[in-house]
């Protein structure tokens, strides 16, 4: 009976994915009702049932992967660049985020002090995995975005280390031990969580650099490795082993000379899995008695969680800055809590319950609620109150190239010497870095990855094409894309016309397969750039029209129309001429076409000359 309710909660995390996709909403908020639906309510799920003693084992090792993937998000060079704000919401404005969760709970709640303590840590993070589709949604200024972004990437680990520590230093108070003895368990503690995580780390940099394991192992081998660092760190010094690995994955981040992407993409994958199967598990087991030991004093609590925590963190964090007061108003608003406060909690909870610690139930359902509350309140109400602040970007302007292939590059140039904003992505490196030597920003992955989530500019997004000669890469990023922003303004190369013909493909690939025409695709831009073909543009007018410029350059390759507009928020529109196209360019819009080498030396004529 075990085999059917584990294959359930699959099912409904998949579920709950799914619904969160359609919606674009965080998924923590449907997987959430569904642990809700299962447990507490219906009864039909309990997960101490279920798993018996291999809960906690269970959770904890979950846990530790979830770490070690945030923890390999951490760059200490990437620290240097993100500006003294963000770095001081991550150190101040978290202790001080810390100290007023702590002292509220422990005044207004009437919590034990130690479980005070430990959900005042808790609840420091806040974590990209909401923070990223509720700025897709409101689309804030950049020095906004900027913000909320990094600070969701950093404090993730971060956050979640100093909530170890907070956990490791009540854990060895109360105890009948004197001060001394405290403190040297305490730093035992310490010290050997960050051992085992340094000679974890140092040992599978060793095994990668000398290619002792496999390339094939890599995944399943580091995966083993946090595992094996996590208990054994445990069994040397109780409660240590979240620490360690924090330390393994920041240990390998740091290694400029590592590859370990693939690494990282499999632990995105597994922490997925992970992530919605335990939140899942973890609301299930919140019981109704649990969510009655809360009085009416919650709403003060969050209350002071909301008005008063956030405002204190930002107003310290920014202060002497020259962020203006209205991005100030805003990021005082913004801080949704998610999984990783809920999943470190469940853990400290679990631990804290069995130690005897009064009031150590309590910690769930209040992390529960603030991440209710938190997500819920500010997705709702974050686009109107940066509308009404005026904090709101433009409309998107930005065009996304997946490939930064030749012809990528090519036409990417083309568009940027016309004023076009353009970003490209693509998971080869050479590609990326010829882009970066070209003047372009480019985007190192496969650009649907959660990982292309926190470093892709996706607000500022308008349209995607997609110019890779590896078909599969252009599918999957137009079904991914069609999804984020519409499907009109998606569009793809064909790689030629024989393999178009001869494929199968998805009715939304095929359907958008229509970039630069009928005599648009890989193979010819490809041929015709080898050559020495170049892209270039040319503004139509009352003594050049359109069918002149048809007559005068028959063998190019019209790329896009670009037209200027009277709004100040989006100067430049930018069509790509696609297959089906109805209507025509007009007088005063540019035409960007790709130039056979034969006839480039018409740029310099006063056909293709920009009027003075």
């Amino acid at each position: 009976m075990s085999a059917i309710y584990i294959a359930g909660i699959a099912l409904f995390s998949v579920f709950a994915q799914w619904l969160a996709w359609v919606f674009k909403v965080p998924a923590i908020l449907f997987l959430l009702l569904v642990g809700l639906l299962l447990g507490p309510i219906s009864g039909q799920l309990s997960p101490d049932d279920l798993l018996g003693d291999l809960l906690f084992p269970i959770v904890s090792l979950s846990v530790a992967v979830i770490l070690f993937e945030g923890s390999l998000t951490l760059h200490f060079r990437e620290l240097k660049g993100i500006g003294k704000i963000v770095r001081n919401l991550c150190s101040i404005g978290m202790l001080a985020t810390f100290v007023t969760i702590a002292l509220s709970g422990y005044f207004i709640l009437n919590l034990d002090w130690r479980v005070a303590a430990v959900l005042g840590a808790v609840l420091v993070v806040t974590g990209p995995t909401v923070i990223a589709p509720m700025l897709n949604a409101m689309r804030p200024t950049q020095d906004i975005d900027r913000v909320l972004r990094w600070e969701g990437i950093v404090i993730d680990p971060i956050g979640a280390l100093f909530a170890v520590l907070v956990f490791e230093a009540v854990s060895f108070v109360g105890k009948g031990e004197v001060l001394s003895h405290t403190i040297i368990a305490l730093f035992t503690t310490l010290g050997v969580g960050m051992s085992v995580g340094v000679v974890s780390g140092w040992l599978t940099s060793l095994l990668i650099r000398r290619e002792w394991l496999p390339y094939e192992l890599h995944k399943f081998g580091i995966l083993a490795l946090v595992l094996f660092s996590f208990s054994f760190s445990n069994i040397l010094s109780h409660e240590s082993g979240l620490l360690a690995v924090t330390v393994f994955g920041i240990w390998l981040a740091n290694q400029d000379d590592l590859e370990i992407d693939s690494v990282l993409e499999f632990k995105e994958d597994l922490s997925m899995i992970l992530i919605s199967s335990l939140f899942i598990l973890l609301a299930a087991r919140l019981q109704i008695n649990d969510l009655m030991l809360l009085d009416i004093n919650i709403f003060i609590f969050l209350a002071i969680v909301l008005f008063v925590a956030r405002p204190i963190c930002i107003a310290i964090s920014t202060f002497n800055s020259d962020l203006p007061f209205k991005s100030r108003l805003l990021l005082s608003w913004i801080a949704p809590r998610g999984i990783v406060a809920a999943a470190v909690g469940s853990v400290f909870a679990i631990s804290m319950f069995e130690s005897g610690i009064a009031d150590a139930n309590k910690i769930v359902p209040l992390i529960f609620t603030v991440i209710i509350v938190t997500v819920v309140l500010q997705s709702l109400t974050a686009t109107p109150l940066a509308k009404l602040l005026g904090v709101r970007q433009p409309s998107p302007n930005t065009l996304l190239i997946i490939g930064a292939n030749h012809v990528a590059r090519a036409i990417a140039c083309g568009l940027k010497d016309q004023n076009i904003d353009v970003h490209l992505s693509d998971p080869a490196w050479e590609n990326c870095k010829m882009a970066r030597m070209d003047g372009l920003p480019c985007y190192y992955g496969n650009p649907q990855s959660e990982h292309a989530e926190r470093y892709l500019p996706l607000t500022q997004l308008r349209s995607v094409i997609a110019l890779s000669p590896n078909r599969h890469h252009n599918a999957l990023g137009v079904q991914y894309f069609s999804h984020l922003l519409n499907e009109q303004s998606v569009f793809s190369l064909r790689s030629s016309t024989n393999h178009a013909k001869a494929n199968k493909d998805s009715a939304t690939f095929l359907s958008r397969q229509i970039l630069f025409g009928e005599q648009g695709n890989y193979a010819r831009l490809s041929s015709l750039i080898a050559k020495g073909g170049k892209v270039s543009a040319t503004r139509l007018s009352e003594e050049f029209t359109w069918q002149q410029y048809l007559d005068v350059n028959k063998e190019a390759i019209p790329l896009f129309i670009i037209s200027e507009r009277s709004k100040e928020d989006s100067p430049l529109l930018i069509r790509p001429f696609v297959i089906g196209m109805l209507k025509q360019p007009e007088e005063g819009e540019k035409i960007v076409a790709l130039q056979p080498p034969k006839m480039t030396v018409l740029k310099d004529t006063t056909l293709n000359k920009e009027p003075s």
